[in-house]
């Protein structure tokens, strides 16, 4: 008798990247979704993850919950992500808890360290210009201080340590991923992805890895970034605990693009250093 596969309950499961996870990985876990339309391939809750009441059905019998559920359009639109990003993952984490569920992976995102390219070099390289560039640069690891550059980046710090608060207190194990660029043509299509695109394949690769990792994970962040040749988070990390080995490379994808500060610094910012 074949063993009963995992519940897992994906939030937004309508978008690439929820798409992505069911669509690929049905053979190992059996998925559904909590989402604001039909997704009719899966069994599908319709809800807002703002309205607690309304989401709670859809974790009943849910053994893990992968929290892809996003709004990504007008990051520094500090009410968007307030309902979507703070108060929805409120209470994405408090319906897990109240349902037993063990296991949470919350989808986070690079951006929650993005600021850090008003620094040297990592604003060279998001910039294209390699050649202002010493070799080997200081990689930032998931420990590094966080430096959001927008409200969407900020929101996901909290969400971070809102799962790590749910960890310490009642024993949940929470993964966090901070995702680079999944791209729906799934390639690199502006010089400034270059540093932190994420391959479709090594996403899949990754969220596998956080739903199969032994329970005495309790609480963990990881960067997922494929093996980009001017990448700056690091990425060993994920390699040494989940066994994840990326084999994406965004240089093999060659762009039209010659880069620029243009595709860094966003609306009024200003580049801000020492002279």
């Amino acid at each position: 008798m074949a063993a009963k596969k995992p519940r897992v309950l994906i939030t937004g499961a309508s978008g690439l990247i929820g798409g992505l996870t069911w669509k690929n990985l049905s053979h190992k876990y059996d998925f559904s979704g909590l989402n604001r339309r039909a997704v009719p391939e899966i069994p599908n809750t319709e809800a807002d993850i703002s309205n607690f009441e309304s989401i709670l059905p859809a974790f009943k019998g849910i053994d893990m919950v992968v929290h892809m559920a996003n709004y990504t359009t007008e990051v520094h639109s500090w009410d968007k992500h307030l309902q979507m990003g703070i108060i929805g993952t409120r209470n994405v984490f408090e319906a897990s808890r109240l349902n037993g569920i063990t296991r949470v992976v919350l989808g986070s995102t690079g951006d929650t360290m993005t600021g850090h390219e008003m620094e040297y070099p990592y604003g060279e390289l998001a910039a294209g210009e390699y050649d202002k560039v010493k070799e080997p640069w200081k990689m930032l690891t998931h420990s590094d201080p966080t430096r959001p550059k927008s409200i969407y980046g900020a929101c996901k710090v909290f969400c971070e340590a809102l799962g790590h608060w749910y960890s310490d207190r009642y024993g949940m194990s929470v993964i966090c991923i901070r995702l680079g660029g999944v791209l729906k043509e799934n390639r690199p299509t502006l010089r400034r992805q270059y540093p932190g695109w994420l391959d479709q394949q090594d996403y899949i690769n990754m969220v596998d890895r956080c739903l199969s990792a032994p329970g005495s994970i309790k609480y963990d962040i990881f960067n997922a970034i494929s093996n980009n040749k001017y990448r700056w988070r690091d990425i060993s990390h994920a390699k040494n605990v989940l066994g994840w080995e990326p084999k994406g490379r965004a240089e093999d994808y060659a762009i039209d693009d010659d880069g620029g500060w243009h595709q860094v610094l966003d609306g009024n910012q200003e580049l801000r250093r020492e002279p």
